[in-house]
């Protein structure tokens, strides 16, 4: 709980949350941060997690595990506080994550879905070795737009 002030600080920015689904709160309280936190206790296996300074949380990354036929993969979400964009924070986030959670977990594919006109996340996931496998045309809703996404995928070394 003690991380709940500063994930507000940096989650509460309509620069964050246009490129996120709605589910992501916008305005960001300090109840949601603190129901998030509580939700997070509880996960099992752990699979949300902060992006932090040695002082404070300044974003979040984490995965949706698939069912049934897609068991074996999991769709990858992350934010970061407006004032780290750019320093190759969350690119290195990225990384070292998906490696721990191909390691930890029992994936073959890690996946994320990029809203169109977000560039910074498509070169993060470019840089942290994703693959771009497609455009889904016209396939979200948001602030009152219809957008496409681009599908990045990154499948475990030795699988096909």
């Amino acid at each position: 709980m003690e991380d709940a002030s500063a994930i507000v600080r940096y989650a509460d920015n309509r620069k964050v949350s246009m490129w996120l689904r709605d589910r992501f709160p916008s305005p960001y309280t300090l109840y949601d941060a603190e129901a998030f936190l509580l939700a997070v206790a509880q996960q099992d296996p752990r699979t949300a997690f902060a992006v932090a300074t040695n002082r404070e949380a300044i974003g979040g990354i984490g995965l949706e595990l698939g069912r049934d036929v897609h068991r074996f993969t999991a769709e990858l979400g992350y934010w970061l506080g407006e004032p780290f964009w750019g320093q190759g924070i969350m690119t290195e986030a990225v990384r070292h994550f998906t490696d721990w959670a191909f390691g930890h977990l029992e994936l073959h594919r890690i996946y994320a879905n990029v809203f169109s006109g977000n560039i910074g996340s498509a070169r993060v996931l470019e840089k942290a070795g994703f693959e771009c496998e497609g455009r889904l045309r016209a396939s979200v809703f948001k602030s009152g737009r219809i957008l496409d996404q681009l599908l990045y995928a990154k499948v475990k070394d030795g699988i096909a």
